[in-house]
């Protein structure tokens, strides 16, 4: 990180992707400092090490999203809708959800 006093050295590390990134260590207080410049550094996939007293306290890492892509129709052919599906209910199950009409 330009500008930031380093605690400890750059320890290399392996994304999923096999690629070495480096890891920087800084203390809390430069952290807090300087939130803006290092949240743009990890966001770029930077990975960096926030301690405490020289100890390792947490690690930022850039967001990775879980959201996975929809596929349309992957059920198509294996589910069958009968034509009455949006008929009105018979009233002793209207009855089991809202009750007896008064």
């Amino acid at each position: 990180m330009s500008g930031l006093t380093k605690i400890t050295h750059c320890i290399s590390h392996r994304t999923k992707k096999e690629q070495t990134i480096l890891m920087e260590m800084i203390n809390i207080h430069e952290a807090k400092t300087n939130l803006s410049r290092i949240a743009e550094e990890v966001s770029a996939g930077k990975e960096i090490i926030i301690a405490k007293s020289g100890k390792p306290k947490m690690r930022l890492v850039p967001f990775e999203s879980n959201k996975t892509k929809v596929k349309f129709g992957l059920l198509k052919g294996k589910i069958e809708i009968s034509d009455d599906f949006d008929a009105p209910l018979p009233d002793e199950i209207l009855e089991d959800f809202y009750g007896p009409e008064e």
